[in-house]
């Protein structure tokens, strides 16, 4: 039984029937090496499977334009995958929305015009400032609007309408993998900017920006592949692993080759060992230094200070030295691989569909710019209106305030929740159980916090140290948004000082 490390106190065990649950692959992973078996085959260069994949790309190519009969809006059919996948290839929408505008609200400098035309993979969006990524046409088509919005939160957006039409130039077509181990670190940090990759698992902020806060700090250094879910709105992220190990895997040892890592730590929930040892077998082809170490499944396990906390008491209780940790998750790995090894921009990623007010809950792979609504539709709708429609995790999400939004980049996960799930509206006084307080990670007092908030005294710099997990919230019977106001604290504190 291989040893488990966790972080030390707080936390909660996170389980969510109305999402597509991770047991349901579970299945033993002899099916992910037979159709791993089976793409490999296809990727082949057989003459009949030549013959094969063109007869199928003409098929793709002259498909008609139908109107989907749940959303009665237009949309092109795609190629679904082989049975037994754990994903579905969404439709490919007849009206994209690329966002030009990044998560932290940093706008990239808008590259077409009104009525141009736009080829597949296209840069339509150049990053120029700090926290700004390329944006790339995820379809070919025509620009037929320039359109802007604002978002829950307050935010405004602004984005390119690209209306499907012409050839794909990539997909469904075999592309020769370049060959990347002879390139230098500044040669595979271009190859990453230029194709716009970003960190999807949460803050959206441009991959080399990230490494480049590594690049003169002291050695050792760890590259850590987090395959943490201890949410099971992260089940996108586990098929992505599952279904394309081999690319997280080659992008993990080129991000290692960037970042100059001594070595990479698979950090892999203990529920999932055989993904841990496939895992370290796939990583000896590179000759890098691997270890496989199995952490718990509380929630919030996969944060960053989280993660990184049971990994020292890994590297104290085995007398091993991991150094300073870059931690990147398996999506924005896989990302990396296609931009070096096909020089593919970031066009499309696995989101999770699902929350109780959604008919037939789906992992699909999606266009960025594929509007939310669609995507929805496609899982067969709504049982009834959603009480709360948001993306990410229900516990920490961001909530949707116009399902005409766009699926970004760090979009991993689409929820509409009836009011039952929600709990209703209705808060109470704090009784003082002090429940808050035992789940905390951080070790914060939230009732205290609470109290301080509503009384307008200080509250730095505590306020700063929540990291926004949301423990708090689900455990307050008094269905107090603990989490909430001590993030907004926080934001208003920081408006202070500046």
């Amino acid at each position: 039984m291989k040893k488990v490390y966790s972080f030390p106190r707080g936390g909660i065990l996170f389980e969510d029937s109305t999402v597509t649950p991770i047991s349901t692959f579970h299945d033993g992973s002899w099916r992910w090496s037979v159709l791993a078996f089976f793409r490999n085959i296809w990727k082949s260069e057989h003459p009949l499977i030549s013959i094969a994949r063109k007869g199928l790309n003409v098929f793709k190519a002259s498909a008609v334009v139908q109107r989907d009969p749940v959303s009665q809006t237009e949309t092109q059919p795609m190629l679904k995958p082989a049975n037994g996948s754990g994903y579905i290839d969404s439709f490919l929408p007849v009206l994209s929305v690329i966002p030009l505008t990044q998560n932290n609200g940093v706008k990239t400098r808008r590259l077409v015009e009104l009525g141009d035309t736009v080829r597949e993979g296209m840069l339509v969006g150049k990053g120029e400032e700090a926290g700004a990524a390329n944006i790339h046409a995820s379809v070919p088509g025509t620009v037929v609007r320039l359109v802007s919005w604002e978002m829950a939160e307050g935010v405004m957006n602004e984005g390119v309408v690209i209306r499907l039409g012409g050839n794909f130039e990539r997909s469904g077509k075999q592309e020769a993998p370049l060959p990347w181990n002879y390139l230098t670190s500044a040669e595979l940090r271009k190859r990453v900017r230029d194709c716009g990759v970003v960190e999807m698992e949460g803050s959206g902020k441009p991959v080399v920006e990230t490494l480049m806060e590594f690049d003169n700090g002291p050695k050792p250094l760890s590259l850590v592949v987090s395959c943490v879910f201890d949410d099971p709105w992260r089940v996108a992220d586990y098929v992505l692993c599952q279904e394309y190990l081999e690319s997280v895997v080659e992008g993990s040892a080129i991000i290692s080759k960037m970042c100059g890592a001594e070595q990479i730590v698979y950090a892999v929930s203990s529920r999932e060992q055989s993904l841990g040892e496939r895992l370290i077998a796939e990583s000896a082809k590179y000759q890098i230094p691997s270890a496989h170490v199995s952490v718990g499944y509380r929630y919030p396990q996969g944060n960053h200070r989280e993660l990184e906390l049971a990994l020292r008491i890994y590297e104290g209780q085995e007398n091993v030295k991991l150094g300073r940790l870059f931690i990147q998750g398996p999506a924005t790995l896989a990302a990396v691989r296609d931009a070096v090894v096909l020089k593919k921009p970031l066009l499309e990623r696995f989101v999770a569909v699902g929350g109780s007010a959604v008919r037939k809950p789906q992992v699909l792979r999606v266009r960025i710019g594929k509007r939310i609504r669609e995507a929805f539709n496609e899982c067969g709708g709504f049982v009834r209106e959603p009480s709360r429609i948001a993306e990410g995790s229900p516990l920490s999400g961001r909530r949707i305030a116009n399902l005409d939004e766009p699926i970004g980049k760090t979009t991993y996960a689409l929820f509409a929740l009836l009011s039952k799930q929600v709990g209703g509206k209705v808060t109470r006084s704090c009784i003082g159980c002090g429940e808050c307080r035992l789940v905390c990670p951080v070790g914060l007092d939230p009732e205290v916090l609470f109290k301080r908030i509503e009384l307008r005294v200080q509250v730095a710099p505590w306020v700063f140290e929540c990291h926004g997990c949301g423990c708090c919230n689900v455990v307050c019977p008094s269905r107090l948004p603990l989490s909430t106001l001590v993030t907004n604290a926080a934001i208003l504190e920081r408006k202070k000082n500046v």
